[in-house]
C-alpha cells in the first residue's frame, strides 16, 4: 500500500503547488464545506484552521455551517458554497444557473480546479470517517434510542384500534 499512501500525499501537493490559480480562501471553503457535509470532523477542523491562517474572520467560519441563511459571505463565496453542496451533496447535480455565476468570476480552469480540490477532500472526509482516523474515530451518533419499559410493540398505521 505504500503506492496509495504515496498518491495521496501527491495529491496534497496539487493543490499547494504555485501554478494553481484559484483563490487559496475560495479553495478553503470548499474543502471546509465539503468536510462538514461529510460529517467528517477532522476535514472540517483541519480547513477551519487553514482558513483562519488565511486571515478569514472567526465569525465567518463558524457561519460555513449555516451559509445559506448567513449574511458575511460574498456573492462569490456563496456561489462556491452552492456547488460545493451540489458536488457534495448532491454527487455533481449543478444546476445551470449555478454555473452561469461561477462562469461570472472564475475562470474554465479554476472552476476544474475548484471542483477537482473539493472532491479530492469530499473523499478524505469520507475515508477518515470510514477508517476511524484522527478526530474521526467516533462511534455512529444516530442509533435507536431504547423504548420506554412499559412500550408494546404496534403497527401505528393500524385503525383497528
Amino acid at each position: 500500500m505504500p503506492d496509495i499512501f504515496q498518491h495521496a500525499v501527491d495529491g496534497f501537493a496539487v493543490y499547494r503547488n504555485p501554478a494553481r490559480k484559484l483563490n487559496p480562501v475560495w479553495r478553503e471553503l470548499g474543502q471546509t464545506r465539503a468536510g462538514f457535509n461529510k460529517g467528517s470532523q477532522f476535514v472540517y477542523s483541519q480547513h477551519c484552521k487553514s482558513l483562519r491562517g488565511l486571515g478569514v474572520a472567526d465569525d465567518k467560519i463558524a457561519a460555513i455551517a449555516h451559509w445559506p441563511v448567513a449574511t458575511c459571505f460574498d456573492e462569490k463565496e456563496r456561489a462556491l458554497l452552492a456547488y460545493t453542496d451540489c458536488l457534495t451533496l448532491q454527487n455533481g447535480r449543478v444546476p445551470d444557473e449555478i454555473f452561469t455565476v461561477l462562469k461570472s468570476f472564475l475562470s474554465d480552469f479554476e472552476i476544474v480546479e475548484f471542483t477537482y480540490i473539493t472532491m479530492l477532500y469530499d473523499m478524505h472526509a469520507v475515508m477518515t470517517r470510514a477508517l476511524r482516523l484522527e478526530f474521526d474515530d467516533v462511534d455512529e451518533r444516530v442509533v435507536e434510542v431504547a423504548a420506554p419499559k412499559d412500550f408494546k410493540g404496534a403497527d401505528f398505521l393500524d385503525t383497528r384500534r
